[in-house]
């Protein structure tokens, strides 16, 4: 434990004020903390105290989560009307649009249900996953098989000439970058085919 806190700290003092470079007395540490090893501070301090961020510092952490947002929402939602994934950039300025904040502080995945209900009134959008099934030549089907092997595998079969069957979940949004993917591994030989998208 001390190894990794050593990590954290620039310097091994505690200060009243680090700008100015004012070093914060060793009874006063005493008093607030119980003690003055440093390291029992620092423990205390990273489990029980506030982090005071800059504006900058703020604003990059709400950018990040907003771009995270964007990424995840687009992944996995489709347009309800097309059954086609929806662009980074549509959910984007429909976020502009309904004035949409990110908190910089709460996890991306708590925050997604509450901002997927209000883009739907931009967007008819749903989360949704899509089966597909997918038959590959079998002097592709090596290549193929590490790859299908990252997302959720139902079914896996093989032909009598060695040809690779199977029918993946993956994300509803992903489609076309999976099905990309599956056509530049088997040089456009693959068959795919959509069995179903639900939420």
């Amino acid at each position: 434990m001390k190894k990794d806190l050593k990590n954290i700290l620039v310097v091994e003092e505690i200060f009243k004020d680090a700008r100015k470079g004012e070093r914060q007395s060793p009874s006063n540490i005493e008093k607030a903390f119980g003690t003055q090893d440093i390291y029992a501070v620092l423990k205390e301090i990273l489990e029980k105290g506030d982090v005071q961020l800059t504006t900058e510092q703020k604003r990059k952490m709400m950018e990040e989560k907003r771009k995270a947002i964007i990424a995840y929402i687009s992944q996995n939602a489709i347009d309800v009307r097309t059954n086609a994934p929806v662009p980074p950039l549509r959910i984007e300025n429909a976020m502009e649009k309904l004035k949409i904040r990110v908190d910089p502080f709460k996890p991306v995945d708590s925050q997604i249900p509450e901002i997927v209900k209000v883009l739907k009134r931009e967007i008819p959008l749903k989360i949704a996953t899509a089966q597909i099934a997918i038959k590959v030549p079998v002097e592709y089907s090596g290549k193929v098989l590490g790859y299908l092997k990252s997302f959720k595998v139902k079914r896996e079969e093989w032909g009598s000439s060695g040809e690779l069957y199977a029918i993946i979940e993956i994300p509803a949004g992903m489609q076309g970058e999976v099905f990309g993917k599956l056509s530049k591994l088997t040089s456009g030989t693959v068959d795919v085919k959509v069995l179903e998208v639900k939420e």
